[in-house]
């Protein structure tokens, strides 16, 4: 029979594997934190209700020492703040000084990581406390602020995830990595995306303090993650129209290639037979005739799905119908069979090079 542990550790096994809680049990050595200056932006207490509630059977004796010996595992050891931070370089002034305020207990809670890599800020992320998560960022340095966890992923990645746009801006604003890429090559932008999370996508295509109108973006939105899709294709496959105009807004390739077919989010949208996205994207310039690594136009595509309607738009787009892939194959050929596309798509050996050449009787 299994108590409540037995409980917790199964839900926490469950958790792993959707690879956003690899910490939770890390939480029962946090430390009781003072608040951050300012009326009601921390809880007094959290950190030592947490810990009683944590406890269990130990009590707080054995707690404490589980605490010290989980601490001497940790990246940043058993020491205060002072000498893991050190290998980070001078802090600014007014980092040290928030710094010199805290005691030893407290420093030793800022530098806490758990078995799996994840920081206090990380743990505060995941089990949704805003103000311990605002308290680590205005007391940690930039470089803690960006540690990654043992999925690679940062607290920025979490706080996307987790759709925390408070958190998201805070940490923006203390000018962390927009570019830290998770095990699956996804930075925080295609996370947004993924979880079209249009709020955080925003924060993150904009400059730190300045206007909150979308503006050409400093990171490199035709970055790929190991699927190899840029943040453009991610807003296509998902059909989300309101992200894919922010990210060409912003500076976004419209042409970007994905990095294992060679498609384009033109060809993306025929696949994925969304017309709204295929008109939107030609609209705004997308090349008709872009071709794949294996030579296959958007065109062909939807001619290879017997998508007339899909076809009709393109070819009156201006695509070329003769075009051929790397199997020698032009649209046409494709269409062989299917009355709707050849009387879209007439044989025509007058169209040389896509033009059409006109005769006369």
């Amino acid at each position: 029979m299994s108590g409540p542990r037995g409980s917790e550790r199964k839900e926490s096994s469950e958790l792993e594997e959707g690879q956003y809680d690899s910490g939770i049990y890390s939480i029962s050595s946090i430390r009781s934190l003072p608040g951050p200056p300012g009326e009601g932006e921390h809880p007094p207490g959290l950190g030592d209700t947490l810990r009683e509630k944590d406890s269990g059977p130990l009590g707080k004796e054995g707690a404490d020492a589980l605490e010290a010996e989980e601490r001497i595992d940790s990246t940043y050891g058993s020491a205060s703040l002072t000498e893991p931070l050190a290998a980070l370089g001078q802090l600014p002034e007014e980092e040290a000084e928030a710094l010199e305020g805290l005691s030893q207990q407290q420093l030793e809670a800022l530098t806490y990581i758990s078995e799996d890599g994840d920081t206090l800020l990380h743990l505060a992320i995941i089990h949704s406390f805003p103000a311990l998560a605002f308290f680590c960022i205005t007391h940690l340095p930039t470089e803690v602020l960006e540690i990654q966890n043992d999925l690679f992923q940062t607290p920025l990645h979490l706080a996307v995830y987790l759709e925390q746009p408070n958190v998201v801006r805070a940490l923006i604003h203390n000018g962390v990595s927009l570019a830290l890429q998770d095990r699956n090559g996804n930075t925080p932008l295609h996370v947004a995306c993924e979880q079209q999370n249009l709020q955080c996508a925003k924060q993150l295509l904009q400059e730190p303090g300045e206007s909150t109108e979308p503006r050409r973006s400093l990171q490199d939105l035709q970055l790929q993650n190991w699927q190899g899709l840029a943040c453009l294709h991610i807003s296509t496959l998902k059909g989300n129209l309101q992200l894919m105009k922010l990210l060409l807004r912003s500076g976004a390739d419209i042409n970007v290639q994905d990095g294992t077919s060679g498609k384009t989010p033109l060809h993306l949208a025929v696949e994925s037979r969304d017309r709204e996205a295929v008109q939107y994207l030609l609209s705004k310039g997308a090349h008709v005739d872009a071709l794949m690594y294996n030579g296959c136009t958007p065109l062909h595509l939807a001619v290879g799905r017997k998508d007339a309607a899909m076809a009709a738009i393109l070819y009156h787009s201006g695509a070329d119908t003769l075009l051929r892939n790397m199997e020698d194959e032009t649209a046409q050929d494709l269409a062989d069979g299917n009355d709707d596309l050849l009387a879209l798509l007439p044989f025509d050996d007058l169209k040389i090079s896509g033009k059409l050449v006109v005769c006369s009787d």
